[in-house]
């Protein structure tokens, strides 16, 4: 866990604008014990993470990929080849959708802007890529380091009794 208490209170505040401001149908599904904390966010998002990504085509057509999204400091942050489409799409139209969904009943759902990191920002993302892969990413060819800015992000997990409910119906299928 990377976040200070003042990231997670504007992750927190976040979440709760992002579901007070959902439709019914997402709020009838995301009931209150299924709703994500920044805290819990915080402690159980792996790092790295098959983050899906959508970007924007210059003509509008959306494009879906994945990248290692790692959560630091209450936001995705990811790296692309720097020549790639999807660097080349968030460079020049920086809206993006992201959701992390690893199994059934679990899932993290953001959108909002992608910016393109320099600076220390840059080195602390560079740095953070180098530690978790022992490599460093430019081995790999240049390389844009990338942050998702959420306007709208939530969380959502079944309990653990559903979950075991669903396993327990699954295994009496397939019995």
């Amino acid at each position: 866990m990377y976040e200070t208490p003042e990231q997670l209170g504007g992750l927190q505040d976040l979440l709760d604008r992002s579901f007070a401001g959902s439709s019914e149908h997402l709020r009838s599904i995301m009931e209150p014990q299924r709703r994500l904390t920044a805290a819990r966010l915080s402690a159980e998002l792996p790092s790295p993470a098959v983050l899906n990504i959508a970007t924007v085509t210059a003509h509008g057509e959306p494009r879906v990929s994945a990248v290692d999204g790692h959560f630091l400091y209450g936001r995705w942050h990811f790296t692309t080849e720097a020549n790639s489409p999807k660097a080349r799409h968030l460079v020049a139209r920086p809206s993006i959708s992201a959701s992390y969904t690893p199994r059934d009943g679990y899932g993290v759902f953001a959108h909002g802007r992608a910016e393109l990191l320099d600076g220390a920002d840059r080195q602390m993302l560079h740095d953070h890529f180098a530690a978790t892969y022992g490599v460093e990413p430019e081995t790999l060819g240049a390389i844009a380091y990338f942050r998702v800015t959420p306007h709208w992000m939530t969380g959502f997990a079944m309990t653990a009794e559903e979950t075991a409910a669903i396993e327990a119906e699954r295994s009496a299928r397939a019995e």
